[in-house]
């Protein structure tokens, strides 16, 4: 059998080798003839076409195995999922102090805090619990504008070391990070355009059904443990989005 042939790849030394991998193996999957044929190359015959260790490019098949656009079999090898989405989401790699300069700047006032039940968002990052801790802050820009309103639920061990006052000076990321000390392995943002509800319209003083968009944000420690879910709801006429792509 025929092995489908991925497109060549220029590394970018500033970023992580597997990710660039994965990224472009993703791109040449996502973008195949009808025809191709699904087996992919062996690890080491991929390893030596993107000039990389066997290692890395077991992380990065890891990595697509894990978003479902391949499977992978002993002793048959490693095969294209026939259903793999063209419309598969976009994993963009990042920083946590780039998370963190994100959520900085402007006004910031805690709204409640306290014990609540999960939202199904957060239930399904959460599997060992039943509630978390739910902070609930608004931030306003420079202007003194609503700028957005979050919902984070966080774990209670967590949660019941947090001073609610750090909340009005400093990111949720920050302090996870540089006051509770959670080793944040990774985290997750998700954004989906949406209508504002009557909650969200008074809150962010905007008429009802303005367009908002929606930031789901699923941060992980080392062991890969969810330790805080976050609703963040924008303004769409006070919010851009922009990713920078760095070309090597």
């Amino acid at each position: 059998m025929n092995a489908f042939a991925p497109d060549s790849l220029v590394l970018n030394r500033r970023l992580p080798l597997w990710y660039q991998v994965s990224q472009s193996l993703r791109a040449s999957i996502l973008g195949r003839r009808p025809d191709a044929p699904l087996r992919l190359p062996t690890e080491e015959d991929l390893a030596a076409h993107y000039g990389v260790s066997v290692l890395t490019m077991r992380q990065a098949l890891k990595e697509l195995e894990a978003e479902g656009l391949i499977s992978r079999h002993r002793r048959r090898g490693t095969f294209i999922e026939p259903t793999a989405l063209r419309g598969a989401p976009v994993r963009l790699l990042g920083s946590v102090d780039a998370v963190v300069a994100q959520q900085s700047g402007g006004r910031t006032t805690v709204l409640a805090h306290g014990p609540a039940p999960l939202p199904p968002e957060a239930a399904e990052h959460f599997p060992d619990l039943t509630e978390a801790v739910r902070f609930r802050r608004l931030r306003h820009d420079e202007s003194g504008e609503p700028s957005n309103w979050a919902e984070n639920h966080v774990r209670p061990e967590l949660a019941a070391r947090i001073d609610p006052a750090d909340l009005e000076r400093w990111p949720m990321t920050k302090i996870l990070r540089d006051v509770l000390g959670v080793r944040i392995s990774r985290i997750t943002d998700t954004l989906e355009a949406g209508l504002a509800d009557p909650g969200t319209a008074r809150l962010l003083r905007v008429p009802l059904l303005s367009p908002i968009l929606h930031c789901t944000g699923v941060t992980y420690d080392e062991t890969g443990r969810a330790v805080d879910v976050v609703r963040i709801h924008y303004r769409g006429d006070r919010f851009s989005f922009t990713v920078t792509m760095e070309a090597p």
